[in-house]
This record gives structure tokens, C-alpha cells and sequence, in this order.
């Protein structure tokens, strides 16, 4: 017997409901090819309806590439992009039920906000009558209703931002596009926009694709990243599992920061592991796969890192040795550096209040064992 259909909020009108039983959006084996170039490279993700997915990686990994083809703007060289159970990947974008809202906002400067917003559904012939509904509606849920007859030069970045996404809103989508929307904003509008957007989201239950190399824009926000490098998915997951249990060195690495300490398995077992790193034996649960003698790295978060007093460890922390090379005082916490016997560095993020962070002093250094990760080398 199939599960009973999930419903989902709507889009602008209270109360509405869309039944849910598969995934919205598909990217199957997609791939793109500039010359010899693959920009993307046999790509697959599956997206479901009302979903808040981030497309994260470096410039050059192929995300902004997924996202115009997704949008119709580039034509895949390989691979189907599917949307709703119906390919998508040969229409062009004026016929798929996708809005895209880019960086540059790209307002209309001679219109008023109000008709910024009413131009889609104007464009699609919708009865003038609805098109007051729905523009209003939108304006309301970015908080634009007072500013509705300001032309566009007349707001702050924050606000034109508002605008272009109540003009991709009120057409009411089944997928919205975003890509770096808020790069042109100041860092504490960015941050208050990023909180903005997904409660947004929430609200109106339409699915985003969103487009960031800002890691903490896809921690904030997303239901999952899509983590990406040179045209493939490094790693797929939720924010969480991204961050704390990270498929590979590269992501560890990216995601956040990280203390990377190059180690040698010893004496592998189903329960765990010890992995030598600098002299130090420490306990670790190995890769799938991993045998005695292999390389690999642990990556220990800065924010896990404690100074402990001297004498026993608690038993289930790992130890390490190392000297304070300098502290640096940072608000909330003061970050130390410190350098171990075999010259590597580790970084913690330690509470300021009773921290001594004098150059040379000896510092022994500790964590739980399960807040680190052992990746293959």
C-alpha cells in the first residue's frame, strides 16, 4: 500500500495545499563540455518539492554551469534534466516553470517596485484583477508594501533584493534559481538576508536551488548541499553531515575550519582504530575500508580542541602535546596556534576568560574521540 500524498504550504495564497509524491526537480548523468572543457561532468541529483538545496563549491566547480542549465540558459551536452516527471532539458526557459533570481537584481530602473513585481504576470496575460492580488500578496511577504511606488534607485541593496525576489515569487514557480544573490550585499545585510530568505522559503513552499561559494550562506540556510568540485558532487548531505562528518579530506577542508593532521593506521579493528599522528597514538573509527600501514588525515574542528590540566584525561578524549605560537584575541573566543613536536599546527578556538596564550608555553591539548574524523589520505 503507498504512502498517503504529503502536503506542502503553496505559494502565495494562504491556506492552499499541492499534493507531493515524488522528487520536483532531476539532473540525470548531465553534463556540459566547453571544447575539451567539462564544466559539469556527468552530474546526477535528485531534488525534492519544497526543498531549500545549495549548490556550493569554488569558482570554477560547475555550479553556476548546473544552475543555467537547469534555468534553460545553457543546453546540457550530455544527460536529461527532468522536472515534475517530464523532461525539461530541450524547452527553452520562457517555457519551464523556473524563475531565476541573480545577483545584479536586474530591475527595471524606469518602473515603479510595484510594476517591477507586475511585469511576469502581465507578461503571461493574467487577469488584471489577479495580477493586484498577486503583486500585492508578494510585496507583503517581503515587506515591501509601503515602498511599492519608489522606482528602484530609490532603495538600499537589501531592498532591491526584496524586489527581485518578490518579481520571481509572484509568478509562482515550482522552482526558484538563485545565484549569489546576496554577494552585492554588506556582510551584516548578507547575514540578516540569509536568515530572511529561509523563512521565506519556509513560508511559501516553493523549492530553491540556491548558488554560493560563501560557506556559511549554505550551512545557514540549506536543507542539503550539494558540495561540488571540477563538475561532480564532492559530497551530498545535510548541513550537519556536511560539516561533521565531511566524505573526504577536500570537503573537511572547505567546509569551515579544520585542523588536517597527517597520520598511519595502526591496529584496525571492526571496533576502531589507533592512528599515529606525531608520535601520539590516537583513537580513531577508521574509513570503510581502511588496513594497518594505510595514510590518512583527521580532521579535529578548532571549535572541539580544549586545553586540559595537567593529569589524567578524561577517557574517552584524545591527547596531544604542542607549544602556544600565539594567541589571537577574536571577540567571543581567543584562537591559539600551536605547534607540535613534528612542526604541524593545530588551531583551537578556546573561551577567553582564563586562557594564557604567552609565546613557548606548553599546552596540552585534547577532544573526544568521536568529534573527529578520520578520512583516507
Amino acid at each position: 500500500m503507498e504512502p498517503a500524498p504529503r502536503q506542502v504550504p503553496g505559494s502565495l495564497e494562504p491556506g492552499q495545499g499541492r499534493t507531493i509524491t515524488e522528487s520536483i526537480l532531476e539532473l540525470r548523468g548531465v553534463s556540459k563540455r566547453f571544447g575539451s572543457f567539462a564544466a559539469v561532468d556527468d552530474l546526477s541529483l535528485s531534488v525534492a518539492p519544497a526543498e531549500f538545496i545549495t549548490l556550493l563549491g569554488a569558482s570554477g566547480s560547475g555550479k553556476t554551469t548546473t544552475l543555467r542549465m537547469i534555468a534553460g540558459f545553457e543546453a546540457p551536452s550530455a544527460g536529461e534534466i527532468w522536472m515534475d516527471g517530464a523532461p525539461i532539458h530541450a524547452l527553452p526557459p520562457y517555457k519551464r516553470d523556473i524563475n531565476t533570481v541573480f545577483q545584479n537584481y536586474a530591475l527595471f530602473p524606469h518602473m515603479s517596485v510595484w510594476d517591477n513585481v507586475a511585469y511576469g504576470p502581465r507578461m503571461r496575460r493574467v487577469p488584471q484583477a489577479e495580477v493586484r492580488t498577486r503583486v500585492d500578496a508578494a510585496l507583503a511577504m517581503v515587506h515591501l508594501e509601503e515602498l511599492a511606488k519608489r522606482a528602484p534607485r530609490q532603495l538600499s541593496g537589501g531592498q532591491q533584493q526584496r524586489v527581485a525576489l518578490a518579481r520571481a515569487l509572484v509568478n509562482r514557480p515550482k522552482v526558484l534559481l538563485l545565484d549569489e544573490p546576496l554577494g552585492a550585499l554588506d556582510l551584516k545585510l548578507r547575514k540578516e538576508m540569509q536568515l530572511e530568505l529561509k523563512h521565506l522559503q519556509t513560508q511559501v513552499g516553493i523549492t530553491f536551488v540556491y548558488v554560493t561559494h560563501d560557506q556559511e550562506e549554505a550551512l545557514t540556510m540549506s536543507t542539503r548541499i550539494a558540495l561540488m568540485r571540477a563538475g561532480r558532487i564532492e559530497q551530498l548531505g545535510s548541513p550537519t553531515e556536511i560539516y561533521d562528518r565531511p566524505a573526504s579530506r577536500y570537503v573537511a577542508d572547505f567546509i569551515g575550519e579544520t585542523n588536517l593532521l597527517q597520520g598511519r593506521l595502526r591496529d584496525v579493528s571492526a571496533g576502531g582504530a589507533v592512528v599515529e599522528v606525531a608520535g601520539h597514538q590516537l583513537r580513531v573509527r577508521p574509513p570503510t575500508g581502511a588496513v594497518a600501514g594505510q595514510e590518512v588525515w583527521l580532521s579535529v574542528r578548532p571549535e572541539v580542541l580544549e586545553i586540559l590540566p595537567a593529569g589524567a584525561a578524561p577517557p574517552d578524549y584524545n591527547v596531544i602535546d604542542g607549544t602556544v605560537e600565539e594567541g589571537i584575541y577574536a571577540g567571543a573566543v581567543t584562537k591559539l596556534r600551536l605547534r607540535l613536536a613534528s612542526g604541524a599546527t593545530l588551531v583551537l578556538h578556546a573561551a577567553v576568560t582564563g586562557v594564557s596564550a604567552r609565546p613557548d608555553q606548553p599546552a596540552r591539548v585534547g577532544w573526544p574521540v568521536e568529534r573527529a574524523v578520520c578520512l583516507a589520505g
